[in-house]
């Protein structure tokens, strides 16, 4: 399971030295599994304490970004707790869902997800 967290990089100042800036994922770093890949969704979701990401797939590279909360993510037969600044990477076709470690408390993250060269729509409301 691919997962980076912002405690492990250091930052480096850019822009002239007026912005730290955390490197999650290196400058072309995935350019050869995402070739041919499109900006396919951005969102922003949280799950609620108790609750849980329904296990699905799709063709995307899919991005967690945890803004805030702690969860258990699950990506095919590997499991392990998530937490605020872990960056998580979710390849195409491979099940997935992520919960809460509290009934009382939520997990909050940011998502973004590259579309595989030649797959075709998705309907989101189905995964």
């Amino acid at each position: 399971m691919d997962v980076r967290s912002i405690e492990d990089v250091e930052p480096i100042v850019e822009h002239n030295g007026t912005v730290p800036v955390w490197w999650m994922i290196k400058s072309r770093e995935f350019k050869d599994i995402t070739e041919g890949g499109f900006l396919e969704l951005v969102n922003e979701f949280e799950v609620a304490g108790g609750g849980y990401v329904e296990p699905h797939s799709h063709p995307t590279h899919e991005f967690y970004y945890v803004l805030n909360g702690r969860g258990i993510m699950q990506i095919g037969d590997e499991e392990r707790e998530i937490r605020q600044g872990d960056l998580v990477h979710i390849p195409p076709d491979v099940v997935h869902t992520l919960r809460p470690v509290s009934d009382h408390a939520p997990i909050h993250c940011f998502c973004f997800a590259i579309g595989v060269k030649d797959s075709g729509p998705i309907d989101y409301t189905n995964h």
